[in-house]
């Protein structure tokens, strides 16, 4: 099974499944000297940390972060970084009946096809978005070297299923009011909204996708580099490895394609000996490089795929269609 790392400099390798003992990150070219403890990753995890309202899984995982090298005296010491968390709360049981029933909208059937039905198929594997809790491990290493470089990253929900964030929100909405509420919207009357819609298609036996805005503030000019390398092309791939993560956009993306050159274009000014532009309709990136300005990104969620409701599969050893839910 290849593709478990990703990064050139900065290396992180996911390991583990949802089932297994644990899931980790393992973090190389991290320099020497960076202060990092337990505490700084955990409180990281936390914010993740599911099981704990009604709108996210319920599976609770206590998800304490233990690590086991590159870390030394409270700094890192630039060998490899090794973290993990032990999965707990573990019932693989009802998946031995879906063994040969792959589940719709998972990657079961794709996944026993590959590896010939020796994968851990149980919770979904290395499939599961039980696995993000790698990311979030690598991702407060990352935090950690970015706010050296006074580097920011701000994400907050701005759809769930119908409803959605219409009117701007601040910077120092993002910081204070995302995780005021179970959902990460800035918007404490929209995220109500966003709360019912989840809660009301659970009880209808059914789930609802979104939408995430992603934002990173003071990246200098000149991040990333022309054709394969492109700064928006390396985020989208690691966008697009998050689980469920359908569709990325950079800022007016999509929107892009109807708008005329003179409207798209962002018109350059200078305030206070700066380069600025008027308008971010790329998102920060032109040719594959950090323009200076906030690089913008929004990421597409698909609908959980584990519902309630009676779907159609197949059983793979009899080759025949059933019904299950």
């Amino acid at each position: 099974m290849n593709g478990n790392s990703i990064g050139k400099v900065f290396v992180f390798t996911c390991i583990g499944e949802s089932h297994g003992l644990i899931v980790g990150a393992i973090i190389d070219g991290c320099p020497a000297g960076l202060p990092l403890t337990e505490a700084d990753v955990q409180s990281e995890l936390d914010k993740r940390r599911p099981g704990l309202s009604g709108v996210s899984t319920p599976r609770l995982e206590e998800d304490r972060v233990e690590i086991l090298s590159g870390v030394y005296r409270g700094y890192t010491t630039g060998a490899p970084i090794c973290m993990i968390v032990r999965n707990r709360d573990v019932d693989s049981k009802p998946y031995e009946a879906i063994r040969f029933r792959p589940r719709p909208g998972h990657a079961d059937y794709p996944a026993a096809v590959k590896y010939g039905g020796f994968n851990d198929y149980r919770g979904g594997g290395r499939f599961s978005g039980r696995m993000t809790a790698a990311y979030v491990m690598a991702g407060a290493v990352a935090k950690k070297l970015l706010n050296l470089l006074e580097i920011e990253v701000l994400a907050h929900t701005v759809q769930i299923g119908k409803v959605k964030l219409s009117k701007r929100v601040s910077y120092e909405d993002i910081r204070v009011n995302v995780y005021r509420n179970a959902v990460r919207c800035a918007d404490p009357e929209v995220a109500a909204l966003m709360e019912d819609a989840v809660l009301k298609a659970a009880e209808e036996g059914d789930s609802l996708g979104g939408v995430v805005e992603g934002i990173a503030l003071n990246v200098p000019v000149g991040v990333g580099e022309p054709i394969f390398d492109s700064l928006d092309s390396d985020l989208a791939k690691m966008l697009f490895n998050i689980p469920a993560v359908k569709g990325v956009e950079f800022g007016a993306g999509f929107k892009a394609a109807s708008m005329r050159g003179s409207e798209n274009n962002d018109q350059y000014v200078v305030k206070d000996g700066k380069v600025f532009t008027l308008t971010n309709n790329a998102g920060g990136i032109l040719g594959g490089l950090s323009t200076g300005m906030p690089i913008v990104v929004r990421v597409a969620f698909k609908p959980t795929p584990s519902i309630s409701k009676k779907q159609r599969t197949v059983d793979l050893k009899e080759m025949r269609e059933v019904d299950e839910g």
